[in-house]
């Protein structure tokens, strides 16, 4: 969904200083939740803590750490949409047995899935253009300027001082 960022969970950053979040660990965090959607997944592969990650997003809160971690949420629900809208569209292709051998496939079609689609569009209508590939290359050069300063620290406050680091950064 996101041209610009690596979609595929990285190997898990080494534990050090594992009581400190650093600048490079929050970047990485927010780069892993949007490629995989998984606050606990995310948060172990930078060597912290589901429930660190949620303090640290507490402490941070309208600053780019958060906003990022919000765009980030925001493109798995806008993904989960797409495929729901897709299994709607073009149903889902359901092999077809008989005495125990496939003898073919066919297309089934979740009319349920199509009410709620309709329903929710007509309750909470957005505009056409809201989804076109301009305005989600704009969320992802959103998304990806809100991760740059959280890397380079730009904006980001620290409550006390020990808790950005810029210790482990490499």
């Amino acid at each position: 969904m996101h041209d610009s960022l690596p979609l595929t969970p990285a190997r898990p950053i080494p534990q050090t200083h594992e009581r400190h979040w650093s600048r490079t660990k929050m970047a990485r965090f927010l780069t892993e939740l949007a490629a995989t959607h998984s606050v606990a997944l995310a948060a172990r592969v930078v060597g912290m803590s589901r429930q660190s990650a949620y303090r640290l997003k507490a402490r941070l809160r309208d600053q780019p750490f958060d906003l990022a971690w919000e765009a980030a949420v925001q493109s798995g629900y806008d993904a989960l949409h797409q495929a729901a809208l897709d299994r709607a569209l073009n149903g889902v292709e359901v092999p077809v047995h008989h005495k125990g051998e496939l003898v073919g496939s066919r297309r089934m079609f979740d009319e349920r899935l199509t009410v709620f689609l309709l329903s929710a569009r007509n309750r909470f209508y957005v505009p056409h253009e809201a989804a076109t590939r301009t305005s989600r290359g704009a969320w992802a050069g959103y998304f990806a300027h809100l991760v740059a300063q959280v890397r380079s620290g730009a904006n980001l406050r620290s409550l006390d001082g020990d808790f950005i680091t810029d210790e482990g950064d490499a």
